[in-house]
C-alpha cells in the first residue's frame, strides 16, 4: 500500500524508543515497559484514566453523601486499626474550616506511610456516611505541596496508570515531555470527515486528551480519538470483507425453486414474522451476484435451524452444494435428526460427516461429496479437512460460529469457489458488540419463539440451598408426569476435567441417594463422541429421566420432553450462559421450570440473579452481561488479529461504532485499497493496528 514514506517521515519519531523522551532513563524505562510502553507513540497514547477536577473543589460541609466529589484539606490525623486477624484499616483525617472527611483503605497499611499530619491533599471519590462520620472509601489522592506547587488548584490534572517507580507526577511530566518530541504529527483521519463530524484534530486531541482545558476539552479529545480508534477496526473489517468478497463474482442463486417454495408447507409449524425477514435478507443476499457475508443472531429457541434449512433449500434449487458446520458431534447429529429429515421430503441428498464417522462410511461420504451426488453436507471440523472436496460448494453454514476461528471459517468456504457464508450463533449479542466485532458481516436477528412460546414460556427461580429437597421433589413431580430433568454441574474452575470430575461425582450421588428410583444419565465434555452420542440418544428417547451435566449441554441440544433443570452454584455463571443453559428446557408444548442453587455473595453476582429471574429477553440479558461484566478481552483467541481498544467502550459509544462502521463501509467502496491520497495515512493506521494479519487486508 503507497502511503507509507509519507507516513514514515511524519510520524518517524513515534516509533522510536521511550529513551528518547527527555527524563526516562534506563530505570524509568523497565518501569514504563511494566506497562507496555516502549515507543514515543505508546507514551503519547497512555491515556489517563481518569481527572481531578480540581476546578471545582467542595469544601467539607458541601461534599454530600451519595455523590461523587474532590475536597481539599490538611492531614489532620492517621490512623492504623486492626480490629480483627487479617483486617487492616487506615484512616486519614482531612479537614477544612467547614469540617472533615475521612479517606478509607482496607488492608493497605503502606498508606499511612505515604502521608504525614499537616500535608495538603486532594480527596476524589465517592461520599459516604459511616458512624454519622463523611468518608471516602479508598478515595484517588493527589499531594498539593511539593511538586506539584501552588498552581495545582485550579486544574485540571491527568490520573494515568503508574507502576512501581513511577509516581502520577512524572508520568504527567513524561507524558508531556513526548508530546513535545511526538506530539506534532500527521493527521490520518481526512479533513473531510473531521469537519463532518466536528472533530478536533490528532494534534490538539492528543494534547487535550491529557491535559485538559475544562472538561468539555477532555470529553472532545475523547471522542475524536475514540472515533479514530474505530474507524481503524472498522476499516480493518471491510478490508477484509472486500478481500473475501468484493473482488470475485459469487453465485447468483435461483430463490423461485420448489425445494424453497414447498420448503414452509412440510414445517410442523409456521415461521415467525422474524424467521420470514432473516429468510428474505438470505434469499436476496444469495441472489446477488456477489458473496454473502451474513450473521444470523438467534435469542434462545429462536429457531434459526429452520431458517438455515431454507438457505440450505436455495443452494439445491440452484444445482449447487453447500456446507453447514457445528462445533460439537452432539450437535452436528442433531442436524440429521431436525434437518436431515426435512431435506429428505424435499429430495435433496445429503451426507453427516465428524471426527467419528467409521473410515468406510468416511470414504463413501467423500465420494458423494466430490461427484456431486450429495448436495448437503452437515458435519463438525472434520468438513475442512483437506481430503474434504466438493464439486460445486456455494454455500457454507457454520453455527456458533464464535466456537471457530475466522482461519477456520476461510478454510471452509475456501473449498468453494466464492462460497456465500452464513455464520449463526444462539448466543444474543449486543448490536454494540456485534457492530465491532463482527463489522464485517451483514446482520438477521431472530427474538420471536416458534410455535406461540413466549418469554413466559420457561420460568426461572433461585432457590436457597436449604430449598434443596423441595427442588427435587419438583424433579420427582416433573417425571412423574412424564418429562424428562436436566442437572448442571457448576464451572468448578477453568478445567474441563474438574467439571467432568464434579458432574461424574454428582451423577452417583443423585442416583444413590436423591433419585434411586429414577434413571439417572451423565454426560460431561470428557466423553468420548461416541458416548455422548449414546447417551444424548436414550435422553431423547426416554430412558434417561435425569441428565447429570457440564454446559456442554448449552448449546443447541433439543429435548423437547425436557421441562425442568436445576443449576448448581448458578452465581459462577456469567449472564449469557446461564441463558443458554435455560434455552434446553421448554422446547416442546410443555412450560419449562429453570430452578438456580445459589449464594450470591457479591452485589454483582446479587445483581446476576436479579437479572436473570426478571427476564427471558437474550439480547437484553446480553447488554446487561456486558455492563456487569465489563468488557474485558470482547475478542479472544478465535477472533485474533483484531486490534485492542485504549479509549473507545463497546458499552457506552454505540453511536461512534455506527459511524465509524458507515463511514468505513463508504471509504472502502470508493478506495478499496486506501490508496489515493488522502486515505493513505489511514490505511497505514489500518496496517500498522492489524499487525500480522495485514496480509489479508492489503491487496498485496
Amino acid at each position: 500500500m503507497h502511503g507509507g514514506d509519507a507516513r514514515s517521515s511524519t510520524m518517524e519519531r513515534w516509533t522510536h524508543p521511550v529513551t528518547e523522551v527527555r527524563f526516562v532513563d534506563d530505570r524509568k524505562a523497565e518501569a514504563l515497559a511494566r506497562l507496555d510502553i516502549h515507543t514515543v507513540e505508546d507514551l503519547v497514547r497512555h491515556y489517563p484514566f481518569r481527572y481531578l477536577d480540581l476546578t471545582t473543589t467542595a469544601t467539607m460541609v458541601q461534599a454530600r453523601p451519595g455523590t461523587e466529589a474532590t475536597i481539599v484539606g490538611t492531614v489532620h490525623d492517621i490512623k492504623v486499626k486492626h480490629p480483627r486477624p487479617r483486617l487492616t484499616i487506615t484512616e486519614i483525617a482531612l479537614v477544612d474550616s467547614t469540617g472533615a472527611v475521612i479517606g478509607v483503605w482496607f488492608n493497605q497499611p503502606y498508606i499511612a506511610q505515604r502521608f504525614r499530619v499537616g500535608e495538603r491533599l486532594a480527596f476524589a471519590g465517592r461520599v459516604e456516611i459511616d458512624y454519622g462520620l463523611k468518608q471516602m472509601r479508598t478515595p484517588f489522592v493527589e499531594r498539593l505541596d511539593d511538586e506539584n506547587g501552588p498552581d495545582t488548584l485550579g486544574r485540571i490534572l491527568p490520573v494515568h496508570r503508574t507502576t512501581e517507580g513511577l509516581s502520577t507526577n512524572w508520568m504527567r511530566r513524561l507524558v508531556s515531555e513526548a508530546l513535545t518530541l511526538g506530539g506534532d504529527v500527521a493527521d490520518p483521519l481526512p479533513v473531510s470527515l473531521r469537519r463532518e463530524h466536528g472533530l478536533m484534530s490528532l494534534r490538539h486531541a492528543l494534547r487535550a486528551i491529557h491535559f485538559p482545558v475544562d472538561a468539555d476539552d477532555a470529553d472532545q479529545a475523547r471522542r475524536r480519538l475514540a472515533y479514530e480508534e474505530l474507524l481503524t477496526m472498522q476499516l480493518g473489517l471491510q478490508l477484509r470483507r472486500h478481500r473475501e468478497v468484493g473482488e470475485r463474482p459469487g453465485h447468483a442463486h435461483r430463490t423461485d425453486g420448489t425445494a424453497l417454495s414447498r420448503f414452509a408447507e412440510i414445517l410442523p409449524f409456521d415461521l415467525t414474522g422474524d424467521q420470514r425477514a432473516a429468510v428474505a435478507e438470505i434469499a436476496s443476499d444469495m441472489a446477488a451476484p456477489i458473496p454473502m457475508n451474513r450473521m444470523l443472531l438467534g435469542d434462545v429457541g429462536s429457531g434459526k435451524t429452520a431458517v438455515a434449512a431454507a438457505a440450505l433449500a436455495i443452494a439445491a434449487d440452484s444445482k449447487t452444494q453447500a456446507a453447514m458446520m457445528a462445533p460439537t458431534e452432539v450437535l452436528a447429529t442433531q442436524y440429521a435428526g431436525k434437518v436431515g429429515p426435512l431435506l429428505d421430503e424435499l429430495g435433496i441428498s445429503w451426507r453427516l460427516l465428524t471426527g467419528s464417522t467409521p473410515v468406510a462410511e468416511r470414504r463413501s461420504v467423500l465420494s458423494d461429496l466430490a461427484d456431486g451426488s450429495a448436495t448437503i453436507a452437515l458435519g463438525t471440523h472434520a468438513l475442512f479437512q483437506d481430503d474434504v472436496a466438493f464439486s460445486r460448494l456455494s454455500l457454507v453454514i457454520v453455527d456458533e460460529q464464535h466456537r471457530f476461528g475466522v482461519t477456520q471459517r476461510l478454510a471452509l468456504r475456501a473449498k468453494g469457489e466464492a462460497a456465500d457464508l452464513l455464520v449463526m450463533t444462539a448466543t444474543p449479542i449486543p448490536r454494540s458488540l456485534a457492530l465491532t466485532v463482527y463489522g464485517d458481516l451483514d446482520t438477521s436477528y431472530l427474538r420471536e419463539r416458534p410455535g406461540g412460546r413466549g418469554p413466559e414460556h420457561v420460568v426461572t427461580e433461585v432457590i436457597a440451598r436449604s430449598g434443596r429437597a423441595k427442588a427435587y421433589d419438583r424433579v420427582k413431580a416433573a417425571v412423574k408426569q412424564g418429562h424428562q430433568a436436566y442437572v448442571v454441574c457448576a464451572l468448578v474452575d477453568e478445567s474441563d476435567a474438574a467439571q467432568a470430575k464434579a458432574a461424574t461425582s454428582e451423577a452417583r450421588r443423585l442416583q444413590e441417594r436423591v433419585f434411586p428410583g429414577l434413571k439417572v444419565g451423565l454426560l460431561t465434555g470428557q466423553m468420548r463422541s461416541s458416548e455422548k452420542n449414546a447417551v444424548m440418544q436414550r435422553f431423547r428417547d426416554g430412558s434417561v429421566d435425569v441428565l447429570v451435566a457440564t454446559t456442554v449441554i448449552e448449546v443447541g441440544v433439543d429435548v423437547p420432553n425436557a421441562t425442568l433443570m436445576i443449576v448448581e452454584d448458578a452465581e459462577r455463571f456469567g449472564l449469557a450462559q446461564l441463558h443458554q443453559l435455560r434455552g434446553r428446557v421448554g422446547r416442546g408444548q410443555h412450560a419449562g421450570e429453570v430452578l438456580l442453587f445459589a449464594d450470591a455473595r457479591s452485589d454483582e453476582g446479587k445483581r446476576r440473579m436479579q437479572v436473570i429471574v426478571s427476564t427471558n429477553d437474550g439480547f437484553a440479558l446480553a447488554e446487561e452481561d456486558l455492563r456487569l461484566r465489563g468488557e474485558g478481552d470482547l475478542f479472544g483467541q478465535r477472533q485474533s488479529g483484531l486490534p485492542a481498544l485504549r479509549l473507545a467502550s463497546v458499552i457506552n459509544d454505540i453511536d461512534l461504532i455506527a459511524l465509524s462502521r458507515i463511514d468505513a463501509v463508504s471509504l472502502v467502496s470508493d478506495d478499496p485499497h486506501l490508496v489515493a491520497l488522502e486515505h493513505a495515512l489511514l490505511g497505514w493506521e489500518v496496517s500498522l493496528a492489524f499487525g500480522a494479519g495485514w496480509e489479508w487486508v492489503s491487496a498485496g
